[in-house]
């Protein structure tokens, strides 16, 4: 199976379930594409089988989706010869090694922008439902009937100063949001942008100390990486206004759940809205789930119809590009490119410029 599977066509691999049907329909369409479906529990010795010959690795963005043996490390491309991209399955890529793939020849690509309207409608729908107190206030009236009004006395949101961390695809949608529907200024932290840059998205660029010390609200959207894990300390959060809200829709790790925690309980700061955490799902029990002053939602602010349909055409025909030698648009680590295009040439012959 090997040199047949190697000799006739380009191998593409995942795991439990692709982002949409319109994924499964674009790879179909390409004949000289071998789509392998493994599942968590699949025989080792046949995910190891395709994975020597593979060329694609279609990886689940989500830590707890996929065991840890499974994700794009070292461990795993010394099994994988002839892999040419790891393509995720949202914006997020915490299940990579991106040095390692780069070391490797190897092109990482995400899905970033596909579901940006519907992260920041969850961004600022956390906003909006901690501001006004909506899920107390909810839950207060399917308890009882005495119910003292004066008690959930909430904050108006128009006028107030949004900071936003990581002004990228999804954070720039955000801020056109806030600032059309509610007159917000916006604050932006983000280290890899230009004033310029920030400046068209109707932001101010900013230090993150500075957005801190005036931000009302406080929304994160940048990835999990080694510089951005426990950003959100105990230090970042006595900084943050007592009336702040914390809002996260980013990824779970780059808050510390047990500074956020003391914050909320000793009233360093207001509320907060999450969508993610460490680890995922959380436990029941978790200290943030008791307090009344949390809205918490299991990282489903991606979660919609529209946006799964654009995750699953996106990655299937950003895939075949690259499996085709087109560069691709969504690019995690062009530094790369250089080895991957030797070693694509190497596999299936020279590379045409401009190739689609």
């Amino acid at each position: 199976m090997t040199d047949s599977v190697l000799n006739s066509s380009k191998t593409v691999y995942y795991f439990n379930r692709v982002s949409h049907p319109a994924y499964l329909k674009y790879m179909h369409g390409h004949p000289d594409i071998e789509l392998y479906k493994f599942k968590n529990e699949s025989p080792e010795v046949d995910v190891t089988a395709i994975m020597s010959v593979a060329h694609a690795y279609q990886i689940d963005s989500t830590r707890a989706a996929i065991p840890e043996k499974y994700w794009a490390n070292e461990g795993l491309l010394k099994k994988s010869p002839n892999l040419l991209v790891v393509s995720t399955s949202g914006a997020g890529f915490d299940t990579v090694d991106v040095d390692a793939c780069s070391r490797a020849g190897v092109l990482v690509v995400n899905q970033s922008g596909a579901n940006r309207e519907a992260v920041a409608e969850h961004a600022l729908g956390l906003i909006l439902s901690s501001s006004k107190r909506i899920v107390e206030t909810d839950r207060i009236m399917r308890k009882g009937d005495n119910i003292d009004r004066e008690s959930f006395i909430g904050d108006e949101v128009a006028g107030k100063t949004l900071g936003i961390i990581g002004i990228g695809n999804t954070g720039s949608t955000l801020a056109k949001m806030c600032i059309a529907a509610l007159d917000m200024k916006v604050l932006a932290y983000d280290p890899y942008l230009d004033n310029n840059k920030i400046q068209s998205y109707g932001a101010i660029k900013v230090e993150f100390n500075e957005l801190l010390e005036q931000a009302d609200y406080v929304s994160v959207h940048c990835p999990r990486t080694d510089e951005t894990n426990g950003l959100f300390g105990p230090m970042a959060f006595k900084k943050m206004k007592q009336s702040a809200y914390f809002i996260s829709t980013a990824r779970g790790g780059i808050h510390d759940e047990d500074a956020l925690y003391q914050a909320l309980i000793k009233g360093d700061i207001k509320a907060a809205g999450l969508d993610v955490w460490d680890p995922e799902p959380p436990k029941s029990d978790n200290s943030l789930l008791c307090l009344e002053n949390v809205i918490a939602s299991p990282h489903t602010a991606g979660l919609t119809y529209r946006a799964r349909e654009r995750l699953g055409s996106w990655a299937a025909e950003q895939l075949v590009g690259v499996l085709n030698g087109k560069r691709p648009s969504r690019l995690i680590n062009p530094e790369a490119w250089p080895l991957f295009k030797r070693r694509y040439e190497s596999l299936f012959g020279p590379i045409r410029e401009g190739h689609d």
